[in-house]
C-alpha cells in the first residue's frame, strides 16, 4: 500500500532570541507598514483628489486587482515553503523584495505623464496590483520566518509583540505625516509633485529597515526541514475548519478597518469642514496599541474568540458613539479612541490565532504548511479585505453623489457619514459571526498540542 507520509518536522534547538533581534524583526512590520497603510489608507483619496479619477473606477480598481490576490497569496506561501539558501527560508525575501515593494508603491503615488485617461486608468490599475503583489512577498515571510528564529515559546510571544508594535508605529507615521509632508513639499499648486516626493522619502527609509532587518536575522536549522508537494500545501487546507474561519473572520476584520480609514480623509474635510483633522485622527489612533497591550490579560479570561469579539464590540461601541457625537468634536475623538483600541485587539489576535491553524492542519492532515496557511491567513485577508472594504464605501459615495474637490451637496454628505459610520460599524458586527463557531475548535487547542508533542517525540 502507498502512503504519502510528511517527515516529522524537526524541533529546532531552544536559543534565547536577543533583544536587538527582536527589534530588528519589528523592523519587518514597521517598514511594511510605513507604506502599505499609505495604501490602504490613502489610495482611495489619492486617485479622486489627486490623481483625477473618478471615485467610482477608483474603488473599481481597489475592487479588482484584490482578486488577484486570490492567486498570489497561496503562491507566495507556496515558494517560501520551498525556499532553500544559505541565509535560510523566510529571511532572504526581506532582502529580494525590498526594492520591488518600494518602487512599487513609490509608482503608485506618482503620476506618469500620460494625458489619455483611460491609459492613465490601466496604469493606476496595473501599478496597484504589482505593489499588491510584491507587498505579499515580503509580507509573508514576517509570519513564517518566526519559527524559525527561536524555538521558545515565550520569546515567540516577546517578539510577535514587538512586531506589532513596530507596525503600529509604522502605520503611525504612515497615516499621520504622509499627507502634511505631501502638501508641505507640493504646496497647494502641485500636489501631485508634493506626493511623489513624500512616498518616495517613506520608500527610501522601508528600505533601508528591511536590509538592517535581513542583515540581522538568524533563521536555526532550516537545512534539516524536509520540504513539501505544493499538493500537500494545499492538503494542509483541507478540513482545517478553524483556518478557514479565522480566513473568513481577518478578512471582514479588514474590510471594516479599511472602510473606516479610507473614507476618514473625506469625512474629516467634507462633514466637519476641517482637512488638518485627517492626520490629526490618524495620528490619534495609534492608540491601538493599547488595545493591543490588553490582548494578553483578555486572553486569561476570555480566551482567543472571546477576546475578538470583545475587540469588535468595542469597535461598534466607538462607532454608534462617532455617529451621536459629530457637532462635538472632543466626545467625538473620545469615541474614535474607543473605535481605535477595539480594532488594535482583533488585529492583533489573528495573527497569533492563524498560527495555531497551522497545527491544526498538522494535527488532522499531517502536513505542516506554514508558508502557506500563514500566507493566506494573514496577507491574502489583509489585501482581500482593504480591497473590498475600499470598494464598498466608494460606491456608496458615488451613488450618493460624490464630486471630488467640489462642495457637497446634502445628499453626498450623508453618504459619506454612512460610508464612515455605519459601514464598518456594519462589517464589525458580521465579523462576530466565525468568531463564536471558532469556539468550538479552540477548546480542543490543549489535545492538538498535546497529540502533536507525542508525534514529534515518537519521531526524534
Amino acid at each position: 500500500m502507498h502512503t504519502n507520509e510528511t517527515p516529522t518536522p524537526v524541533i529546532a534547538r531552544s536559543m534565547s532570541l536577543p533583544f536587538r533581534r527582536k527589534v530588528t524583526y519589528a523592523f519587518t512590520d514597521l517598514s511594511g507598514n510605513l507604506l502599505y497603510c499609505i495604501i490602504s489608507s490613502y489610495a482611495l483619496y489619492y486617485f479622486t483628489e489627486v490623481y483625477g479619477l473618478s471615485v467610482g473606477a477608483a474603488g473599481t480598481i481597489l475592487l479588482v486587482a484584490r482578486f488577484f490576490d486570490g492567486f498570489d497569496a497561496p503562491i507566495w506561501g507556496i515558494i517560501i515553503d520551498h525556499t532553500r539558501t544559505k541565509w535560510g527560508q523566510s529571511r532572504p525575501w526581506f532582502l529580494w523584495m525590498a526594492a520591488p515593494f518600494a518602487l512599487f508603491v513609490w509608482l503608485l503615488f506618482t503620476v506618469p505623464p500620460i494625458s489619455d485617461p483611460t491609459a492613465r486608468t490601466i496604469y493606476a490599475g496595473v501599478i496597484y496590483v504589482l505593489a499588491g503583489i510584491s507587498y505579499t512577498g515580503m509580507s509573508t515571510p514576517i509570519t513564517s520566518v518566526l519559527p524559525n528564529l527561536t524555538s521558545d515559546t515565550n520569546d515567540r510571544t516577546v517578539a510577535n509583540t514587538f512586531r506589532m508594535v513596530g507596525g503600529n508605529i509604522g502605520n503611525f507615521f504612515a497615516v499621520t505625516f504622509i499627507l502634511p509632508l505631501a502638501t508641505k513639499i507640493g504646496g497647494a499648486s502641485n500636489s501631485r509633485f508634493g506626493w511623489s516626493v513624500g512616498v518616495g522619502i517613506y520608500a527610501v527609509i522601508a528600505v533601508v529597515l528591511l536590509v538592517i532587518a535581513f542583515v540581522d536575522m538568524r533563521e536555526q536549522n532550516i537545512t534539516k526541514i524536509k520540504p513539501i508537494t505544493i499538493r500537500e500545501s494545499f492538503k494542509a487546507a483541507k478540513r482545517n475548519w478553524p483556518w478557514m474561519l479565522i480566513v473568513l473572520a481577518n478578512c471582514i476584520f479588514w474590510m471594516g478597518l479599511t472602510a473606516r480609514t479610507s473614507t476618514l480623509p473625506y469625512f474629516a474635510q467634507y462633514n466637519l469642514n476641517n482637512k488638518n483633522l485627517i492626520s490629526t485622527l490618524n495620528g490619534i489612533s495609534i492608540i491601538q496599541v493599547v488595545g493591543m497591550a490588553t490582548v494578553p490579560f483578555l486572553v486569561r479570561y476570555m480566551h482567543k474568540f472571546g477576546s475578538t469579539i470583545f475587540g469588535f464590540a468595542v469597535a461598534i461601541v466607538g462607532q454608534i458613539g462617532l455617529a451621536v457625537s459629530t457637532g462635538n468634536l472632543a466626545l467625538f475623538i473620545v469615541f474614535w479612541c474607543v473605535s481605535c483600541i477595539g480594532t488594535g485587539i482583533a488585529c492583533s489576535l489573528f495573527f497569533e490565532m492563524v498560527g495555531d491553524t497551522v497545527d491544526f492542519g498538522e494535527w488532522r492532515n499531517n502536513v505542516r504548511a506554514s508558508g502557506f496557511l500563514t500566507a493566506i491567513g494573514s496577507s491574502f485577508c489583509i489585501k482581500m479585505g482593504a480591497g473590498i472594504g475600499a470598494f464598498i464605501p466608494a460606491q456608496i459615495m458615488n451613488a450618493f453623489g460624490y464630486v471630488d474637490n467640489k462642495a457637497q451637496t446634502a445628499t453626498s454628505l450623508s453618504g459619506i457619514e454612512f460610508s464612515f459610520i455605519w459601514v464598518p460599524l456594519i462589517i464589525f458586527a458580521l465579523g462576530i459571526l466565525p468568531m463564536v463557531i471558532y469556539r468550538y475548535f479552540e477548546r480542543n487547542e490543549s489535545k492538538v498540542t498535546a497529540d502533536l508533542k507525542a508525534r514529534h517525540a515518537i519521531g526524534a
